[in-house]
């Protein structure tokens, strides 16, 4: 371990880790020092192209399939890791579903709210409870929240109401793993450039946040990674069950 890279000789595992807000966990977790494994649902390509990313940093890292809404590849997944890794140090809790078919509540439909509920709810759930078994003192995990489950977004109930009992886990989690030595936080950013939740907006209401927003833009995914990675070093050892927002001052001055 070095003053800059921090994590070497640890191992993150990162659900949802092949693009966006994941990918960008991956290679900053990479940078400093972590070997990474890059959990993934669908695209094989770019999960391995994430793990050929990271790998530059000098790190080990491995794509590995698994659905974050079915529990026993989750429990698969956390059994391949044992086997090749032997423990895990940190968890991020990024994959998400919900905006493949945005809606409002009232018209949501009883799969799409429960295969929302799966993803974004019982896959951090279950995935917290396997890798808490392989975690000495001084593990970290960290949940991606939303915006959206404290106040109205348009055409994102499947989502905000599931990130929503996420938060109330990170709680739960948080005070039952602390007495382990496992710290347990969350990331809560503004609207992400190039995230699936930006592009169910039109561009009059992107143009009105950058407007609003303090830091007069969005927010970029390396910026959510940056504090993902902050909450899972020694200089947060002392946070637990806090909710570190990355908007640029939005939630501060305005809605959507």
């Amino acid at each position: 371990m070095t003053e800059d890279r921090p994590f070497a000789g640890k191992l993150a595992v990162v659900t949802g880790g092949s693009r966006g807000i994941g990918r960008a966990c991956v290679l900053k977790l990479a940078q400093l020092g972590a070997d990474v494994v890059v959990n993934y649902s669908r695209n094989t390509e770019d999960a391995e192209a994430t793990a050929r990313a990271a790998e530059e940093s000098g790190v080990t890292s491995v794509a590995i399939k698994a659905d974050m809404g079915d529990r026993d590849a989750i429990v698969a997944l956390f059994q391949q890791v044992q086997e090749k890794f032997g423990r895990v140090d940190i968890l991020v809790n990024s994959a998400a579903r919900g905006l493949e078919r945005p809606r409002g509540a009232v018209d949501s439909l009883p799969k799409h709210l429960k295969h929302s509920m799966d993803v974004n709810l019982f896959g951090p759930w279950f995935c917290s409870q396997e890798a808490a078994k392989l975690m000495t003192r001084a593990g970290a995990i960290v949940n991606l929240h939303s915006p959206g489950s404290e106040r109205y977004m348009p055409r994102y109930a499947p989502v905000g109401v599931t990130k929503g009992a996420l938060a109330s886990l990170t709680t739960y989690m948080a005070v039952e793993l602390a007495p382990r030595g496992i710290r347990v936080n969350a990331v809560t950013s503004g609207l992400v450039d190039g995230s699936d939740g930006i592009r169910m907006l039109d561009e009059q209401l992107l143009e009105r946040y950058r407007e609003v927003a303090p830091a007069g833009r969005l927010v970029k995914p390396e910026e959510v990674a940056a504090a993902v990675a902050f909450l899972c070093g020694d200089e947060a050892s002392m946070i637990i069950g806090h909710v570190l927002t990355v908007d640029g001052g939005y939630s501060l001055v305005g809605l959507l």
